[in-house]
């Protein structure tokens, strides 16, 4: 993965996994980890899809994970520290449209496809399968993590921006001028 998004994919990973445990146990926890970072990675392949856009978040920041905390529920007790500082490289469209692709299978299979061109793979083999197709403990591992309830707050944030995207994709520059 380019470096410059390796932090974004992270913090929000990160940011995903402690909003919504995994339920006990290091297995589960790596689990869903996997998983958010999956959908994170192919996120930010989409919203950043080339080491241009990439290079310019890294320059700029993403925004941080200030919205996402009070939709998730945080106590409004503002972290600081080393705490403050993973915070600010999450980017809040990345977590709503992971958050969507995790809770909704055809629609990660959908943006996996997108991808699978993308500048950001180029000569590298990339394996999604604990996000379009997991297993009974994947799904166990990320039980709140893919509730589509508990993460529509978050997804509806940018979900039509990310059907927009794969829309386009979808169809191809030359349709998509059109």
């Amino acid at each position: 993965m380019p470096a410059p998004l390796s932090s974004v994919i992270s913090a929000t990973a990160q940011w995903l996994v402690r909003a919504y445990p995994a339920p006990g146990g290091a297995l589960s926890a790596t689990l869903a980890e996997v998983q958010a970072r999956q959908a994170a990675t192919v996120a930010a392949w989409l919203r950043y899809p080339t080491s241009l856009d990439a290079a310019l978040v890294d320059m700029v920041g993403p925004g941080g994970s200030g919205r996402l905390d009070w939709l998730a529920g945080a106590d409004g007790t503002l972290p600081s520290g080393a705490e403050y500082a993973w915070r600010t490289w999450v980017d809040e469209v990345v977590a709503s449209w992971a958050a969507c692709l995790l809770a909704d299978p055809e629609l990660a299979v959908a943006a996996v496809a997108a991808v699978a061109d993308c500048e950001h793979l180029a000569g590298l083999h990339r394996d999604f399968r604990r996000l379009t197709r997991p297993d009974d403990r994947d799904r166990y591992a990320a039980i709140l993590l893919r509730h589509p309830d508990l993460l529509d707050p978050v997804a509806a944030l940018h979900r039509e921006q990310l059907l927009e995207r794969l829309e386009r994709r979808e169809s191809g520059p030359a349709e998509a001028a059109a």
